[in-house]
């Protein structure tokens, strides 16, 4: 017999580094017992995360999650995230949001894609309060995108920020035909080519944070599908052989592609993130 999850949801905004942020939250109807902030990748939204935060509310986390300047509800042009270091600043806010709504818990950080890659440079940039970090499908290695595109790609963002440069092959995500069949229909997701600015901030932010590695030192849980072909696998090689971090977990997912939340796994998936959230509590 199954139980519905008893996470009740939230919306909410605030003003951040670039423009509005929209936020949506899933609270536990029970005790507490820590706050997650749900970072997400690029070109989809937060919304896309509902059964991921249900089932972390249903285990007594609030988890709380923001749309990226240029993404789902914020303001801003169209995926376009203005800079790493303003998405990096948007994710601290939210996380001193959820520190404040919720006192004297544990707080973790939770990201998906380009979400990861945003925790990374945080993370990486200054040292942060939190419990313990979760990646999914980090992209230190982005197998997309051909070498001339990879070239202009700086020179547009500066003269045409907002001119498209590379489209995202929607069924690399999930091996689920109704997951890609969501994501192609979904109004907030952006099936446009993405813009010269946001591909050059996430290419300048790898190669920053593949510098900063070492500078990882808080408890660490790395989850990569190795049949992900958008975030290369050898990503999670990267993080595992550079991070500080002493408490360092890598799971990879026998071929299971880039969206390992959305995945016909996904429970077993959640499950391991779950059981790894209450062991650092």
């Amino acid at each position: 017999m199954t139980t519905e999850p008893r996470a009740s949801e939230r919306t909410g905004d605030f003003d951040g580094k670039g423009s509005r942020v929209a936020w949506r939250a899933w609270l536990p109807d029970t005790e507490v017992t820590a706050a997650i902030v749900l970072v997400h990748g690029v070109a989809e939204h937060s919304g896309r995360y509902a059964h991921v935060g249900k089932r972390f509310a249903d285990a007594g986390f609030a988890t709380y999650a923001l749309d990226h300047i240029g993404h789902g509800k914020s303001a801003g042009g169209k995926a376009n995230i203005g800079s790493m270091d303003g998405a990096a600043d948007n994710v601290a806010a939210m996380l001193d949001i959820a520190r404040r709504e919720h006192p004297g818990v544990p707080r973790f950080l939770v990201g998906h894609s380009m979400g990861s890659l945003v925790i990374l440079y945080l993370a990486t940039r200054a040292p942060i309060d939190v419990a313990g970090i979760v990646l999914s499908a980090p992209p230190l290695d982005i197998p997309v995108g051909n070498p001339v595109q990879r070239l202009f790609a700086p020179v547009l963002s500066r003269l045409t920020p907002n001119l498209g440069v590379l489209t995202l092959d929607s069924s690399m995500i999930s091996r689920d035909p109704a997951v890609v069949r969501a994501y192609d229909s979904d109004p907030l997701v952006y099936r446009g080519p993405l813009p010269a600015r946001t591909a050059t901030e996430i290419l300048n932010a790898t190669a920053t944070v593949k510098q900063r590695l070492n500078r990882l030192t808080v408890p660490l849980l790395v989850l990569h599908g190795t049949a992900d072909a958008l975030a290369a696998p050898t990503s999670t090689d990267m993080i595992e052989r550079g991070a500080a971090a002493k408490d360092l977990t890598v799971i990879r997912y026998e071929g299971l592609y880039h969206e390992i939340f959305n995945e016909p796994e996904q429970d077993k998936v959640l499950g391991d993130v779950v059981a790894w959230l209450q062991a650092h509590l």
